[in-house]
């Protein structure tokens, strides 16, 4: 099988062995983890929408009905953070915290965070050019989305730096068949993160989303702790690889690059093909509460599906052309930010950053270059560069 997330050649350009196993067929078993792939678009998208699928099971059968073994005692605050947070559950629990949770981030409220953003990358943008360039993800990519969330949550600048490896620690655990390592210092950042989370909710005042998630009665501690750690997580790593990975995009497709610059009102649509091309979280996965058939192939009550992203934004009966770059692409239904009730509910202030990051970078550094080509973190389903150097 051409699938292999562990290969670092795949990790660095997996869209090859992706269209292989499109090609294959509509549904593939895959032993190392236990899942049944699912590559094409239109599956893919249909599944995210299909309430027969979840990303949990234990509210409709034990861990025994399923097959499975509990989690080892000490992952218990992983899963106490992660359930408590409303992309592990599902309705009604779901609705709830989503319903909850939408009152303080609203639309109107993200829309007004555009100057306070603006005014970061500005100062991110000029330090950056002003030294000649550099590490474009340490340097821009990265501390602008931690910064965004930190205000908008409330989080003290001097607390700041907690913030990041709290957030990469976590997202260890959603790679594929995490190492015994990486669940303990996940298990161990979950712990600290929510202690610290649930200690400025019971301090802090003031116009900032703890402070209004602190004044729902209806969230409990766990529920305030889990969402505003599912805020940053979803909310910096996806931002922070369409960043590192479009640029490395633009790079490898110069003349993409020259048209974006001759033409800053392409930006909009660049944004989405840049999320489609390189996609930055290239798989998610759901349980199968009742058995379903794709392609004529039945998948049993107690499997788990691993919906493939990057393959779907790559199939071609949903974009012509698909392994092209076109940064003026009209019609695409990417599936970056997910489908169905877990669509991602930052994809608003997402755009925001993208949209000031790169404008601001195609204006004050209309010369970006490449210094060296990039390497690859050795994680496949959030997928990003190590570090992307640059001179102005």
């Amino acid at each position: 099988m051409s699938f292999d997330p562990w290969n670092p050649d795949f990790v660095a350009w997996p869209y090859d062995g992706l269209a292989e196993l499109r090609r294959e067929g509509a549904v593939h078993y895959f032993e190392p983890s236990n899942q049944w792939l699912i590559p094409r678009h239109a599956d893919v998208n249909a599944l995210l929408r299909d309430r027969r699928l979840g990303r949990d099971y234990l509210h409709v059968a034990t861990h025994e009905e399923f097959g499975r073994k509990p989690a080892p005692d000490f992952l218990e605050p992983f899963w106490r953070m992660s359930r408590a947070g409303m992309l592990e559950v599902e309705p009604p629990e779901h609705t709830r915290l989503r319903r909850l949770v939408s009152k303080a981030f609203t639309p109107r409220m993200v829309e007004s965070m555009r100057p306070r953003v603006q005014t970061i990358v500005a100062g991110l943008v000029d330090a950056f050019v002003e030294k000649g360039g550099g590490d474009l993800i340490a340097e821009v990519a990265e501390p602008l989305p931690v910064t965004v969330i930190a205000e908008m949550l409330g989080v003290p600048e001097s607390d700041r730096h907690l913030l990041r490896p709290w957030s990469a620690d976590i997202c260890g655990m959603y790679e594929l068949n995490p190492s015994l390592e990486a669940q303990h210092t996940a298990a161990r950042a979950a712990t600290e993160f929510m202690d610290y989370l649930k200690d400025l909710a019971r301090t802090l005042t003031g116009d900032n989303l703890v402070t209004a998630l602190a004044q729902i009665d209806e969230l409990t501690e766990d529920e305030l702790a889990g969402t505003c750690i599912l805020l940053l997580n979803a909310g910096h790593e996806a931002t922070v690889n369409v960043t590192g990975n479009g640029w490395w995009s633009l790079f490898r497709n110069p003349g993409e690059l020259a048209r974006l610059r001759a033409d800053h009102s392409l930006l909009p649509t660049a944004i989405e093909e840049l999320m489609r091309f390189d996609t930055p979280l290239q798989l998610f996965e759901r349980w199968v509460l009742e058995d379903i058939e794709v392609d004529g192939v039945r998948i049993p009550r107690g499997s788990e599906v691993a919906l493939l992203f990057g393959s779907a934004n790559h199939d071609p009966d949903a974009f012509p052309d698909p392994d092209r770059l076109d940064i003026g692409r009209v019609d695409n239904p990417h599936i970056s930010f997910g489908a169905g009730i877990h669509f991602c509910l930052g994809a608003p202030l997402a755009r925001i950053e993208l949209m000031e990051s790169y404008g601001a970078l195609l204006a004050k550094a209309p010369k970006l270059e490449l210094v060296r080509e990039p390497e690859w973190k050795p994680g496949y389903i959030i997928r990003g560069l190590e570090a992307l150097e640059v001179t102005v």
